[in-house]
């Protein structure tokens, strides 16, 4: 029989459980949404319960017909800044998730960019003062639920991604823990040092007895309780969803670079074993462990991608499906100067603006909805473009093609767009969940189900390559155009006296 590894990969909108083969081929698969939870403008919230049964439901599914003593072992990803809280004696979680999308901290960030930390957290996180990050959503629900400081402190409340949430419920309470690259996004961790950093939870206020242990990537995060999967199974790799989608695409050596396109969009440089600091807006992150060899990134993060097309659909009613947009879109041959700059949780890379807000400029009359489609789905790629440029300035380098992933990327349009506005190759590859096999490519090596990442990068297959088709002043006048309307957007919500 077939070694399979399963990976389970929680995201903002659905969790999802799937099935590998040492092929890298998907032998099965479960997801299941959840609900988003919006109980003010910038603030988004999920149900801990809703994300865990979710996952728990979909794990089942995925391994409903195999053979459980053929699964290697169970590799993590998740949705990477959203904050969990719980009892350490019930495991019962003391609030709804603050989501990663969440402005809700945007008055604090402010305060502590005021009194000048900003450096401070920068030069020991890698990482910006914004309400995306982890650190500051602990402090609010810390400051804001009566009494939650004192039980942190004294070991009753424990704080966690929603990686370290899982593996809680999955090894029934046994094991704290979190993976260096999720502990990298909540400005907390020294990257440098790959330790918790004492003076910035000082500066937050947050007790480190909350704090789980951070491990490698690839290695021992426990084993499932053997009642919720039919049989206890190691779990050997985790790794936020962004890393895990880079070590999915093989992104093994300095220089390459992939996108994701999801709920918002995100792209990824491996820099190699030493943090290559950003000047344009861009954030250093750890990448992944493996052993004693830790990877770093450069990574540029827009919140709303897709997201985008879930608006058109949820919010203005003009497709039924999310798959709709690209017929709709495909009715007009430009958008006719329409664009739309999807600030509708503020700005990340390379802009970092909570105070951004949503902006559809160049109507007219003849403006369709199709029109509006077609400005959703190049605002994607346009936001992309804004952080590549980045990502090349502070690399002093150029691209050579991009590698993407995620639900959009089916949409041939939008790519070849992308392409265009890059003016570099864009690699769509044939297995395109590349997040939760990167996952289960952590777990598979320290399984010993692939010796090297060098295998890995073997069961590697492209889709479809898309060449740039514009020439160079074409694609300048595009770009100036979009950030006229970017900086129109900007700081739109911000109070005035």
């Amino acid at each position: 029989m077939t070694t399979t590894v399963l990976a389970l990969d929680q995201g903002t909108t659905s969790s999802r459980s799937m099935l590998f083969d040492v092929q890298g081929a998907i032998v099965a698969s479960g997801q299941q949404e959840f609900p988003q939870l919006y109980p003010q403008p910038g603030h988004v919230e999920h149900d801990p319960e809703e994300i865990w049964s979710s996952q728990l439901a979909t794990a089942r599914q995925a391994i409903s017909g195999a053979d459980l003593s053929n699964i290697a072992a169970v590799g993590i990803t998740n949705q990477r800044e959203t904050v969990v809280l719980w009892e350490r004696s019930t495991g019962k979680p003391v609030s709804n998730a603050i989501v990663w999308q969440s402005r809700i901290t945007a008055g604090r960030c402010r305060e502590l960019k005021q009194a000048g930390l900003e450096d401070e957290f920068r030069s020991r996180t890698g990482l910006l003062i914004d309400p995306y990050f982890s650190g500051t959503k602990v402090a609010y629900l810390l400051d804001t639920i009566p009494g939650l400081r004192s039980r942190a402190e004294q070991g009753e409340i424990l704080f966690g991604t929603v990686d370290s949430f899982l593996i809680w419920r999955l090894t029934g309470g046994k094991l704290h823990v979190t993976d260096v690259s999720n502990a990298s996004r909540t400005l907390l961790f020294n990257i440098h040092t790959l330790q918790w950093d004492d003076d910035l939870l000082r500066i937050l206020n947050i007790p480190r007895a909350m704090l789980p242990e951070v491990r490698p990537s690839s290695g021992d995060f426990g084993e499932t309780e053997a009642a919720l999967l039919g049989r206890a199974i190691p779990i050997l790799g985790c790794a936020g969803d962004q890393q895990a989608a880079t070590f999915g695409q093989g992104c093994f050596s300095p220089g390459d670079a992939k996108n994701t396109y999801g709920t918002g969009c995100f792209m990824l440089l491996n820099t190699g074993h030493q943090p290559a600091a950003s000047t344009h807006g861009l954030l250093t992150t750890v990448g992944w462990q493996i052993g004693d060899e830790v990877t770093y990134c450069l990574e540029g993060s827009v919140f709303v991608a897709g997201a985008a097309v879930q608006w058109l659909r949820d919010g203005l009613g003009i497709i039924r499906e999310s798959g709709d947009v690209e017929a709709l879109a495909a009715q007009v041959d430009s958008t006719e100067g329409v664009y739309l700059v999807p600030a509708f949780v503020g700005l990340g890379a390379p802009h970092w603006d909570p105070d951004a807000r949503g902006l559809l400029i160049g109507l007219t009359r003849g403006t369709t909805a199709a029109h509006i489609a077609r400005a959703s789905i190049e605002s994607m790629a346009y936001q992309s473009a804004d952080v590549l440029e980045a990502m090349q300035a502070d690399a002093s380098g150029t691209l050579r093609e991009l590698r993407v992933d995620g639900g959009a990327t089916v949409n041939n349009a939008m790519l070849q767009f992308q392409a265009d506005l890059l003016g570099v190759p864009v690699i769509r590859p044939k297995v395109q969940e590349t997040t939760a096999f990167g996952a289960a490519s952590l777990a598979g090596l320290a399984a010993g189900v692939w010796s090297t990442p060098e295998e890995l990068n073997a069961t590697r297959q492209i889709d479809r390559r898309f060449e740039p088709q514009i020439d160079a002043a074409e694609r300048q006048r595009r770009q100036s155009q979009w950030k006229r309307a970017v900086d129109r957007s900007m700081g739109w919500a911000r109070e005035t006296d």
